[in-house]
């Protein structure tokens, strides 16, 4: 990427985006739509173009909140993180001279889960929904991933070769930990509905069980599904292993059982869903009448 700092910031952002390779590419290319969405509301004479000397400390300011504005739990965060990833390789190639997110952080309170959870009865809400022109594999995995946990990911990778149907489980390696961690493998006990949704197996073992489209098509999908079951909740894909985890705690499951099944390499992550479960206690009994003794 040429050393130019009268470059356009916003292609320089793109050109970063095709030369690269990691896993987390979909959050960089998020980074940079959503940046160009605020230069569009906030500053539309740069809505197109933006020199890197315009971007300024007071902007980043301004960018950060509007990340929190438009994000749930950790959104805000991971976005910023990536938009800052390519801000400090600019500074690196010449084309920045000034860190303009210095000292601008984006805060997120992980000791508590915000995304949106669908409780069983909304589960149950959304199965009873069809629509015009619904995509049934879109359908099939999400519900999947309602019952056992699963990241997008993930699950958009299963082949038949995962299922053990001798024994019903399901064996995958975790795409997000693949290579970084020992506990990356991950199995999932597999009851009468989740082999339904499998299906039997095909002679070519190698063949996807959920042939997906990209994220933002099953998102997408999912925010109409939603939506036309007449659920006031914003729900992305990544929110059905939220709610996986919140249902199976609040009926009793053991943190321990919940962080392996979600393949959590300890407790720390998991534990975010335990106060989401009391914090949903505390919502249930104070939703009764007021007690007058």
């Amino acid at each position: 990427l040429k050393k130019d700092r009268a470059v356009n910031f916003l292609d320089y952002f793109q050109a970063y985006i095709n030369s690269y390779t990691k896993k987390d590419i979909r959050m960089v290319q998020i980074a940079l739509s959503r940046f160009k969405d605020f230069l569009k509301e906030k500053y539309p004479m740069n809505e197109c173009s933006i020199k890197p000397e315009l971007i300024t400390k007071e902007m980043m300011e301004q960018f950060v909140a509007y990340l929190q504005s438009r994000s749930v739990g950790e959104g805000a965060k991971s976005i910023y993180q990536r938009f800052k990833k390519v801000i400090r390789y600019a500074i690196e190639h010449d084309v920045m001279l000034k860190d303009p997110c210095k000292d601008v952080t984006c805060k997120v309170d992980s000791q508590m889960l915000r995304k949106d959870v669908l409780s069983p009865e909304e589960i149950q809400k959304l199965m009873a929904c069809h629509y015009d022109n619904e995509n049934p594999t879109i359908r099939r995995a999400f519900i999947f991933c309602l019952y056992c946990g699963l990241r997008f990911c993930d699950v958009k990778d299963l082949t038949y070769r995962n299922v053990d149907y001798a024994n019903r489980l399901l064996k995958f390696e975790q795409s997000k930990t693949k290579g970084h961690s020992a506990s990356s493998g991950v199995v999932i006990p597999l009851n009468d509905g989740l082999l339904s949704i499998i299906g039997e197996a095909p002679a070519d073992k190698n063949c996807l069980i959920f042939d997906l489209p990209t994220y933002e098509s099953c998102c997408k999908s999912v925010k109409r599904w939603v939506k036309r079951a007449g659920i006031d909740k914003h729900i992305s894909w990544h929110c059905a292993r939220h709610s996986f985890a919140v249902n199976i705690l609040n009926n009793g499951a053991n943190i321990k059982t919940v962080a392996s099944l979600l393949g959590h390499s300890g407790l720390k992550h998991t534990e975010k869903y335990t106060r989401a479960v009391d914090k949903l206690k505390e919502e249930a009994i104070n939703s009764l009448p007021e007690l007058k003794f």
